[in-house]
Protein backbone atom coordinates (compact mmCIF):
# COMPACT_ATOMS: atom_id res chain seq x y z
CA UNK A 1 0.00 0.00 0.00
CA UNK A 2 2.78 2.46 0.90
CA UNK A 3 4.48 1.92 -2.44
CA UNK A 4 1.21 2.36 -4.29
CA UNK A 5 0.57 5.69 -2.61
CA UNK A 6 4.06 7.09 -3.27
CA UNK A 7 5.78 6.25 -6.54
CA UNK A 8 9.55 6.02 -7.08
CA UNK A 9 11.09 9.20 -8.44
CA UNK A 10 14.20 7.49 -9.72
CA UNK A 11 15.51 4.19 -11.03
CA UNK A 12 16.89 0.96 -9.64
CA UNK A 13 20.40 -0.47 -9.50
CA UNK A 14 20.51 -4.26 -9.50
CA UNK A 15 23.10 -5.73 -7.14
CA UNK A 16 23.61 -9.42 -6.33
CA UNK A 17 21.78 -9.07 -2.99
CA UNK A 18 18.94 -6.78 -4.14
CA UNK A 19 18.01 -3.44 -5.67
CA UNK A 20 18.92 0.08 -4.58
CA UNK A 21 16.69 2.98 -5.56
CA UNK A 22 18.36 6.24 -6.60
CA UNK A 23 17.05 9.62 -7.70
CA UNK A 24 19.47 11.22 -10.18
CA UNK A 25 19.42 14.82 -11.39
CA UNK A 26 21.81 17.20 -13.10
CA UNK A 27 25.24 17.02 -14.67
CA UNK A 28 28.76 17.69 -13.44
CA UNK A 29 30.98 16.31 -10.67
CA UNK A 30 29.31 13.51 -8.75
CA UNK A 31 27.47 14.34 -5.53
CA UNK A 32 25.95 11.51 -3.49
CA UNK A 33 23.25 12.26 -0.88
CA UNK A 34 22.47 9.92 2.03
CA UNK A 35 19.35 10.49 4.13
CA UNK A 36 18.85 10.13 7.86
CA UNK A 37 16.87 7.84 10.16
CA UNK A 38 13.48 6.62 8.92
CA UNK A 39 13.75 8.84 5.84
CA UNK A 40 14.35 8.38 2.16
CA UNK A 41 15.80 10.20 -0.84
CA UNK A 42 12.70 12.36 -1.09
CA UNK A 43 14.01 14.40 1.83
CA UNK A 44 16.53 15.79 -0.66
CA UNK A 45 14.35 15.89 -3.78
CA UNK A 46 11.92 18.15 -1.90
CA UNK A 47 14.31 21.08 -2.31
CA UNK A 48 18.08 20.64 -1.97
CA UNK A 49 18.77 18.51 -5.04
CA UNK A 50 17.40 21.07 -7.48
CA UNK A 51 19.51 23.84 -5.94
CA UNK A 52 22.74 22.11 -6.98
CA UNK A 53 21.70 20.01 -9.99
CA UNK A 54 22.96 22.75 -12.31
CA UNK A 55 26.51 22.16 -11.05
CA UNK A 56 26.62 18.47 -10.06
CA UNK A 57 25.26 15.11 -11.04
CA UNK A 58 23.29 14.48 -7.87
CA UNK A 59 22.57 10.89 -6.81
CA UNK A 60 20.26 10.59 -3.81
CA UNK A 61 20.04 7.01 -2.55
CA UNK A 62 17.39 5.28 -0.49
CA UNK A 63 19.48 3.46 2.11
CA UNK A 64 18.99 -0.34 2.18
CA UNK A 65 15.55 -1.12 3.61
CA UNK A 66 14.29 2.47 3.29
CA UNK A 67 12.18 4.14 0.65
CA UNK A 68 12.13 1.84 -2.36
CA UNK A 69 15.43 0.04 -1.77
CA UNK A 70 15.47 -3.65 -0.85
CA UNK A 71 16.53 -4.41 2.71
CA UNK A 72 19.68 -6.48 1.92
CA UNK A 73 19.11 -8.46 5.09
CA UNK A 74 18.70 -5.34 7.23
CA UNK A 75 22.26 -4.02 7.69
CA UNK A 76 22.62 -2.34 11.09
CA UNK A 77 26.17 -1.06 10.58
CA UNK A 78 26.86 2.24 8.80
CA UNK A 79 29.90 0.53 7.27
CA UNK A 80 27.78 -2.26 5.78
CA UNK A 81 25.35 0.31 4.39
CA UNK A 82 28.21 2.36 2.95
CA UNK A 83 29.59 -0.72 1.22
CA UNK A 84 26.22 -1.43 -0.40
CA UNK A 85 25.80 2.16 -1.55
CA UNK A 86 29.38 2.23 -2.85
CA UNK A 87 28.57 -0.80 -4.99
CA UNK A 88 25.44 0.94 -6.30
CA UNK A 89 27.45 4.09 -7.02
CA UNK A 90 30.07 2.07 -8.89
CA UNK A 91 27.31 0.55 -11.03
CA UNK A 92 26.19 4.07 -11.94
CA UNK A 93 29.72 5.10 -12.88
CA UNK A 94 30.00 7.50 -9.96
CA UNK A 95 33.57 8.75 -9.72
CA UNK A 96 35.31 10.59 -6.86
CA UNK A 97 32.05 11.84 -5.35
CA UNK A 98 31.38 14.47 -2.78
CA UNK A 99 29.24 12.67 -0.24
CA UNK A 100 26.54 14.50 1.68
CA UNK A 101 25.01 12.86 4.73
CA UNK A 102 22.26 14.06 7.03
CA UNK A 103 21.97 12.83 10.63
CA UNK A 104 22.30 9.01 10.55
CA UNK A 105 23.36 9.43 6.93
CA UNK A 106 26.32 11.44 8.21
CA UNK A 107 27.60 8.31 9.94
CA UNK A 108 27.17 6.37 6.68
CA UNK A 109 29.02 9.11 4.77
CA UNK A 110 31.89 8.97 7.28
CA UNK A 111 31.95 5.17 7.01
CA UNK A 112 32.21 5.49 3.22
CA UNK A 113 35.14 7.91 3.62
CA UNK A 114 36.88 5.60 6.09
CA UNK A 115 36.48 2.61 3.78
CA UNK A 116 37.60 4.36 0.59
CA UNK A 117 39.33 7.65 1.48
CA UNK A 118 41.15 7.96 -1.84
CA UNK A 119 37.88 7.65 -3.75
CA UNK A 120 36.03 10.45 -1.91
CA UNK A 121 36.50 14.05 -3.00
CA UNK A 122 34.94 15.56 0.10
CA UNK A 123 32.15 15.39 2.68
CA UNK A 124 29.28 17.74 3.41
CA UNK A 125 27.61 16.74 6.67
CA UNK A 126 24.29 18.08 7.94
CA UNK A 127 23.63 17.61 11.68
CA UNK A 128 25.63 14.36 11.51
CA UNK A 129 25.93 11.58 14.05
CA UNK A 130 29.68 11.14 14.50
CA UNK A 131 30.58 10.06 18.04
CA UNK A 132 29.22 8.32 21.15
CA UNK A 133 26.99 10.52 23.27
CA UNK A 134 26.27 10.68 27.00
CA UNK A 135 23.16 9.11 28.46
CA UNK A 136 20.77 6.65 26.87
CA UNK A 137 18.41 6.81 23.95
CA UNK A 138 14.83 7.77 24.74
CA UNK A 139 12.41 5.17 26.06
CA UNK A 140 10.70 4.84 22.68
CA UNK A 141 13.86 3.66 20.94
CA UNK A 142 14.69 1.20 23.71
CA UNK A 143 11.21 -0.29 23.55
CA UNK A 144 10.98 -0.34 19.75
CA UNK A 145 14.30 -2.19 19.44
CA UNK A 146 13.20 -4.84 21.94
CA UNK A 147 11.60 -8.15 20.94
CA UNK A 148 8.20 -6.84 22.06
CA UNK A 149 8.64 -3.66 20.08
CA UNK A 150 9.79 -5.45 16.95
CA UNK A 151 7.11 -8.14 16.97
CA UNK A 152 4.09 -6.34 18.42
CA UNK A 153 4.36 -2.60 18.96
CA UNK A 154 5.87 -1.44 15.66
CA UNK A 155 3.53 -3.53 13.49
CA UNK A 156 0.62 -1.99 15.42
CA UNK A 157 2.04 1.50 14.93
CA UNK A 158 2.42 0.82 11.22
CA UNK A 159 -1.25 -0.13 10.94
CA UNK A 160 -2.89 2.26 13.37
CA UNK A 161 -0.83 5.47 13.77
CA UNK A 162 -2.87 8.49 12.64
CA UNK A 163 -1.40 11.16 10.40
CA UNK A 164 -1.57 13.63 13.31
CA UNK A 165 0.86 11.46 15.28
CA UNK A 166 3.37 11.43 12.43
CA UNK A 167 2.98 15.19 12.03
CA UNK A 168 3.73 15.72 15.74
CA UNK A 169 6.82 13.53 15.55
CA UNK A 170 8.02 15.36 12.44
CA UNK A 171 7.38 18.70 14.10
CA UNK A 172 9.61 17.67 16.99
CA UNK A 173 12.44 16.80 14.60
CA UNK A 174 12.21 20.18 12.85
CA UNK A 175 11.59 22.22 16.02
CA UNK A 176 12.05 25.17 16.43
CA UNK A 177 11.87 25.46 12.64
CA UNK A 178 8.56 24.90 10.86
CA UNK A 179 7.92 21.82 8.76
CA UNK A 180 7.76 23.06 5.15
CA UNK A 181 4.32 22.93 3.60
CA UNK A 182 3.84 19.73 1.64
CA UNK A 183 6.94 18.04 3.09
CA UNK A 184 5.23 15.02 4.64
CA UNK A 185 3.22 14.30 1.52
CA UNK A 186 6.37 14.55 -0.58
CA UNK A 187 8.35 12.31 1.77
CA UNK A 188 5.56 9.74 1.66
CA UNK A 189 3.28 9.29 4.68
CA UNK A 190 2.85 5.59 3.94
CA UNK A 191 6.56 5.01 3.34
CA UNK A 192 7.44 6.35 6.78
CA UNK A 193 5.00 3.96 8.44
CA UNK A 194 5.96 0.66 6.80
CA UNK A 195 6.45 -1.91 9.54
CA UNK A 196 9.66 -3.26 7.98
CA UNK A 197 11.19 0.22 7.81
CA UNK A 198 10.18 1.09 11.37
CA UNK A 199 11.69 -2.17 12.63
CA UNK A 200 14.97 -1.72 10.77
CA UNK A 201 15.22 1.92 11.80
CA UNK A 202 14.76 1.03 15.47
CA UNK A 203 17.53 -1.58 15.33
CA UNK A 204 19.90 0.77 13.49
CA UNK A 205 19.39 3.66 15.89
CA UNK A 206 19.65 1.39 18.93
CA UNK A 207 23.02 0.05 17.78
CA UNK A 208 24.44 3.21 16.26
CA UNK A 209 26.41 4.42 19.28
CA UNK A 210 28.57 1.32 19.34
CA UNK A 211 29.32 1.64 15.65
CA UNK A 212 30.37 5.30 15.78
CA UNK A 213 32.47 4.56 18.85
CA UNK A 214 34.37 2.02 16.77
CA UNK A 215 34.60 4.34 13.77
CA UNK A 216 35.63 7.57 15.49
CA UNK A 217 39.31 6.74 16.16
CA UNK A 218 39.80 6.68 12.39
CA UNK A 219 38.44 10.17 11.74
CA UNK A 220 41.68 12.12 12.34
CA UNK A 221 43.27 10.34 9.37
CA UNK A 222 40.67 11.79 6.98
CA UNK A 223 42.30 14.43 4.79
CA UNK A 224 39.52 15.35 2.33
CA UNK A 225 37.67 18.67 2.81
CA UNK A 226 34.75 18.33 5.21
CA UNK A 227 32.05 20.97 5.60
CA UNK A 228 29.59 20.57 8.49
CA UNK A 229 26.32 22.42 9.15
CA UNK A 230 24.65 22.07 12.54
CA UNK A 231 22.08 24.02 14.56
CA UNK A 232 22.38 24.96 18.21
CA UNK A 233 18.74 24.01 18.88
CA UNK A 234 19.10 20.46 17.54
CA UNK A 235 17.52 18.19 20.15
CA UNK A 236 18.00 15.02 18.10
CA UNK A 237 21.76 15.10 17.50
CA UNK A 238 23.58 17.32 19.96
CA UNK A 239 25.99 19.79 18.36
CA UNK A 240 28.52 19.55 21.21
CA UNK A 241 28.76 15.75 21.12
CA UNK A 242 29.06 15.33 17.39
CA UNK A 243 29.94 18.16 15.00
CA UNK A 244 31.98 20.18 17.49
CA UNK A 245 33.98 17.10 18.41
CA UNK A 246 34.54 16.20 14.75
CA UNK A 247 35.78 19.73 14.09
CA UNK A 248 38.26 19.44 16.96
CA UNK A 249 39.58 16.07 15.86
CA UNK A 250 39.77 16.42 12.07
CA UNK A 251 41.90 19.27 10.76
CA UNK A 252 40.15 19.40 7.38
CA UNK A 253 36.73 20.09 8.96
CA UNK A 254 35.02 23.48 8.74
CA UNK A 255 32.00 23.77 11.04
CA UNK A 256 29.19 26.26 10.40
CA UNK A 257 26.91 26.69 13.41
CA UNK A 258 23.38 28.04 13.04
CA UNK A 259 21.84 29.71 16.08
CA UNK A 260 18.34 28.54 17.04
CA UNK A 261 18.10 25.99 14.21
CA UNK A 262 16.92 22.43 14.76
CA UNK A 263 17.78 19.06 13.26
CA UNK A 264 16.89 19.87 9.63
CA UNK A 265 19.28 22.69 8.68
CA UNK A 266 19.01 21.92 4.94
CA UNK A 267 15.32 22.79 5.12
CA UNK A 268 15.69 25.73 7.49
CA UNK A 269 18.51 27.22 5.37
CA UNK A 270 18.58 25.29 2.09
CA UNK A 271 20.68 27.77 0.13
CA UNK A 272 23.33 27.78 2.84
CA UNK A 273 23.42 23.98 2.67
CA UNK A 274 23.84 24.26 -1.11
CA UNK A 275 26.64 26.79 -0.63
CA UNK A 276 28.48 24.40 1.68
CA UNK A 277 28.29 21.69 -0.97
CA UNK A 278 29.83 24.15 -3.42
CA UNK A 279 32.47 25.11 -0.84
CA UNK A 280 33.39 21.45 -0.37
CA UNK A 281 33.83 21.19 -4.14
CA UNK A 282 35.87 24.40 -4.33
CA UNK A 283 38.17 23.27 -1.54
CA UNK A 284 38.65 19.98 -3.38
CA UNK A 285 39.40 21.78 -6.65
CA UNK A 286 36.43 20.43 -8.63
CA UNK A 287 34.57 23.77 -8.85
CA UNK A 288 35.98 27.23 -9.52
Amino acid sequence: MAHAETLPEGGFIDLPEGRIHAVIRGQGPDLVMIHGANGNARDFSFDLMDRVAGEFRVVAFDRPGFGFSDDFGGPASPIDQADILRAAADALGVSQPIILGHSYGGAVALAWALRAPSDVTGLTLLAPVTHPWPGELGLWYRISASALGQRVILPLVARLAPRSSVERTLGGVFDPDPVPEGYLDHLGFGLTLRSSQLQLNAIQVDRLEGFVEAMSPGYPALKMPIEVLHGTADKTVGLQYHSERLAREVASTNLTVLDDVGHMPHHAHPELAADLIRETARRAGVLD
